[in-house]
């Protein structure tokens, strides 16, 4: 028998299945979607088996030289995925096989110098004295003795082999277990035979005679309260045996959820979930687009569509944002579905990810919650696909494969006949415009559950509150709603939006910004540390205490970071017991839901922080929601700049008056008259979508066009500006008349990491040519991109254009 393997070389020329003779002795255990170990030139690497034949059409084939797996990694319908993820983003096969997979799955390769014993007397004394009581040195080692060349020309004579050894890094957590090695007869006969003074094992007896399975000993100790040397000693003597056994590391274990209910639907939801059921039942791909205001009941909505996936036999994914993997979230699913919930997300530890991934592979649970990653968990019944937050831009992924979530959630949907729902109080343009087309079901929730209105929203003009001589980062109309809350003792949420601003440091005599030498961005300021640091590159650097140009002492930072703002409400609120969430005190696991659960008992008034607060948290108490920047975003060189700034303001301000106490809203802000935050103070959205697409439409953006960036860069900015004027000029000569091609232009941040930025971006409507011009460009240059320090990166439907 012959298996197609892919290799674990990311490159044009194998980019292709290569046929291996599978040994007869593993005819029985190869399957297809195992990783298996193959020899490829001198080396040994991973491979994944993706089909397996008859015959080749080849001579003189290598056999595979051992599998990696027991049971197949990828599905055929994941090997499938993968195989059109590679095609849609222009990704090696192994690239896109590999970002379906927990890292723990992800080999390393051990290279070793082996020495046969014939040849070793034909090596020079050095390196005979190297290899006396071995036959092989780890490369590592072999670099610090300063013999490489000699080694290197012993490998050439072929007296010394490079190995590549393929190891994996599964570690598979084991905790000793206890079972009786005796029938409940022989128990017996033995606790009759104990003196009375032998209470301890008296009880251990007693316990086995009543459950003869396996028990932790961890768990046997402490439920009899009896030491490890008890159990040790009735080992010794063969009454009980013990076994290394494997557990799954949880990272919700000791935590018990209160189960819940479904809930009695109000008649909008009941609208919007009975033709979701109706494809459930009918096993019919359509994708729906739940578009209700923030606080409608969406979550109930997924909830109950999950359970009727449930009831039916088959599995559901719910994807939510990185951030808003809120502990409530989990909450909510593990109350309601218990231990059939499998969460994953980028807080777990790689062990901890890859036995959540197991309890999928093995059937063990029915429904997985996760951030973007999730939507490839490995269920082979899949019912349904839910997005919450759809115009989240976590959701696509940066690095190679750069695939969004949104579109692999709707081709495992199509595969599958299955619905896909996609949630959000503020949709991206490009869903809703396909929503109002058709391609997609519109469905509304356009009120609150029990009916509560929006919160009422402030716009404070802060130029108006400098003129005032009000120079605090608070305008006076939210300081006083913030003393009056502190009165009522009911809860606010701070909102800084710290996107896209840092805290810079200038001079104010002649205006110099520190920069970052490596690239062409201001170094940023961090308190805690008294240091600057690149967030680009990670250089650091000192605070200077005087300005490196004019020699001024007058150089100060600028910028508002969540430090600032805490020390300045401490001064005119002392009385405030204040929560801060940045990435500096949530950077510890799970202190993101410490922190949350501390606001919820009460224990604070104020809950202050970045965008990791602006979605997903239901707090009764929470009457007054302050945003201090609306406008950090809005002038970033982004054509969605306004759409985000919108989301963020509708999404924060949607955290205010839940339940039944009602809510207000303070937007501070230097552009009030910007229709963005005028419109998300309303929260109208369908006049933002309609205001929005006459722009977009004029300036020729998604989602009239498609656009694809291309960045390429180098450590010459010649060369950078040359290969982009070169792919521009041969894309414009195969596009069609309608596409527009603009560049070779410097990225808005030109050089990172001493590396020029240029790109080039294209518009288009329908290209058909496109995808294959592209990989011709790729194919070109690869050499020079392996060989030299040319970098070209191509991401369609980009959703960062820095």
């Amino acid at each position: 028998m012959i298996a197609e393997v892919i290799v674990d070389v990311p490159a044009k020329q194998t980019d292709r299945p290569f046929d291996y003779v599978i040994p007869q002795s593993l005819e029985t255990v190869i399957q297809i979607g195992m990783r298996v170990v193959v020899p490829f030139g001198p080396r040994r690497i991973q491979g994944f088996v993706i089909g397996i034949k008859p015959q080749s059409t080849l001579n003189k084939l290598k056999k595979i030289i051992e599998p990696l797996d027991l049971t197949p990694v990828l599905s055929e319908s994941l090997i499938s995925l993968g195989n059109w993820l590679s095609e849609e983003t222009l990704s090696y096969r192994i690239s896109a096989y590999q970002a379906m997979l927990p890292a723990a799955l992800k080999a390393k390769y051990q290279k070793k110098l082996q020495v046969s014993t014939e040849s070793k007397h034909l090596l020079p004394q050095t390196l005979q004295d190297l290899f006396t009581n071995q036959d092989s040195i780890l490369w590592e080692e072999a670099k610090e003795t300063g013999y490489l060349s000699l080694l290197q020309q012993e490998v050439t004579k072929g007296h010394i082999l490079i190995i590549y050894e393929v190891k994996d890094k599964i570690k598979k957590k084991k905790r000793l277990a206890i079972r009786s090695a005796l029938s409940t007869e022989e128990l017996k006969a033995y606790q009759s035979s104990l003196t009375p003074r032998a209470q301890k094992q008296h009880d251990v007896i007693k316990y086995f005679i009543a459950n003869n399975d396996w028990i932790f000993l961890t768990d046997l100790t402490a439920t009899l309260q009896i030491s490890n040397a008890v159990v040790k000693e009735l080992v010794k003597k063969e009454v009980l045996e013990e076994s290394e056994r494997e557990i799954y590391r949880d990272p919700y274990e000791n935590r018990y959820f209160a189960r819940t209910e479904p809930l009695l639907l109000t008649n909008e939801q009941q609208e919007a979930i009975d033709p979701i059921h109706d494809r459930i039942a009918k096993s019919l791909h359509e994708v729906f687009l739940l578009y209700g205001v923030t606080g409608s009941g969406k979550t109930e909505v997924y909830l109950q569509s999950i359970q009727k996936v449930l009831e039916r036999g088959q599995e559901a994914i719910c994807l939510v944002p990185e951030i808003s993997l809120t502990p409530q979230m989990v909450h909510r699913f593990k109350g309601r579905f218990g231990n059939q919930v499998a969460v994953m997300h980028s807080g777990l530890s790689a062990g901890e990810k890859y036995d959540e991934w197991r309890k999928v592979q093995r059937g063990e649970v029915k429904v997985v919650v996760g951030a973007r990653s999730a939507v490839f968990a490995p269920f082979e019944n899949l019912g349904l696909i839910i997005i919450d937050e759809e115009h989240e831009t976590s959701y696509k992924q940066e690095e190679n494969p750069k695939y969004h979530a949104k579109d692999v959630a709707i081709k495992r949907g199509k595969q599958g006949s299955f619905p896909v729902i996609l949630g959000s109080a503020t949709p991206s343009l490009e869903s809703f415009a396909r929503a109002k087309k058709g391609v997609y079901t519109l469905l509304s929730l356009p009120k609150r559950m029990n009916n509560q209105d929006l919160p009422q929203v402030d716009i404070v003009d802060m130029r108006e509150e400098l003129r005032s001589g009000n120079r605090s980062m608070f305008s006076s109309s939210l300081l006083e709603k913030l003393q009056l809350r502190l009165e009522k003792k009911e809860q606010t949420v701070l909102f800084l939006n710290k996107r896209g601003y840092s805290s810079f440091v200038m001079c104010r005599d002649c205006g110099y910004v520190v920069n970052c030498p490596n690239c062409d961005i201001s170094l940023t300021y961090h308190r805690h540390q008294q240091q600057m640091k690149c967030h680009y590159c990670g250089y650091e650097d000192h605070v200077p205490s005087v300005c490196p140009e004019c020699q001024s002492d007058h150089i100060r930072y600028f910028g508002t970071g969540t430090q600032k703002v805490e020390e300045e409400l401490h001064k005119v609120l002392p009385e405030a017991r204040v929560i801060r969430m940045d990435v500096d005190t949530t950077s510890k696991k799970g202190s993101h839901e410490r922190l949350l659960n501390e606001f919820q008992k009460g224990h604070a008034d104020i809950l202050l922080g970045t965008q990791m607060i602006a979605k997903g948290l239901d707090f009764p108490n929470i009457t007054l929601v302050g945003v201090l920047s609306a406008d950090t975003m809005l002038h970033l060189p982004d054509f969605r700049s306004s759409e985000k700034t919108f989301q963020l303001l509708t999404q924060v301000s949607g955290r205010a008056g839940r339940h039944q106490l009602p809510g207000e809203v303070v937007i501070q802000t230097y552009s009030p008259e910007h229709y963005s935050i005028e419109l998300a103070a309303e929260q109208n959205y369908d006049q933002f979508y309609e205001r929005e697409m006459m722009i977009r439409k004029g300036l020729k953006y998604p989602p009239f066009y498609f656009i694809t960036l291309i960045t390429v860069s180098h450590e010459q900015l010649m060369k950078a500006l040359d290969v982009t004027e070169k792919i521009t000029t041969f894309l414009t000569s195969r596009l069609t008349k309608s596409a527009i091609c603009l560049g070779p232009v410097a990225s808005p941040i030109p050089r990172i990491n001493n590396r020029y930025r240029y790109q080039c971006l294209i518009k288009y409507k329908r290209e058909p040519e496109l995808n294959q011009s592209l990989k011709k460009i790729l194919d070109q240059y690869q050499q020079e991109v392996t060989s030299t320090s040319l970098k070209i990166s191509v991401d369609v439907n980009p959703f960062i254009l820095m």
